[in-house]
């Protein structure tokens, strides 16, 4: 059995995983403004639920960047920090392990 096809197919699951969570991560910012301006009603159902669904997906990897990052007054910078991460520093890293296990397996 050729371990090759299915390394692929973990690193391309991998990435679509992280593509996914960068979109959540976008979503919650986007709901928290709107929440925020008021232009969503936080006491309706529906959006409650959204929103709870969006904390509990994203808080628990904002909660320890927020904790390194200084108080820049109302101004949450922590969601721009991990998309930038996931940006720039997870994908490249996924992509050279990537690389160095299929060169490996050749």
């Amino acid at each position: 059995m050729k371990v090759g096809p299915l390394i692929t197919i973990i690193f391309n699951l991998l990435a679509e995983l992280i593509q996914l969570y960068y979109y959540v991560v976008m979503l919650a910012c986007l709901f928290s403004f709107l929440l925020g301006f008021g232009i969503l009603d936080p006491r309706n159902q529906i959006v409650w639920n959204i929103s709870n669904f969006l904390f509990r997906m994203t808080e628990p990897v904002l909660r320890p960047i927020r904790n390194i990052l200084p108080n820049i007054g109302n101004i949450d910078l922590s969601p721009l920090v991990l998309l930038l991460l996931l940006q720039y520093v997870v994908m490249p890293v996924m992509g050279k392990i990537y690389g160095m296990l299929m060169v490996g397996i050749a």
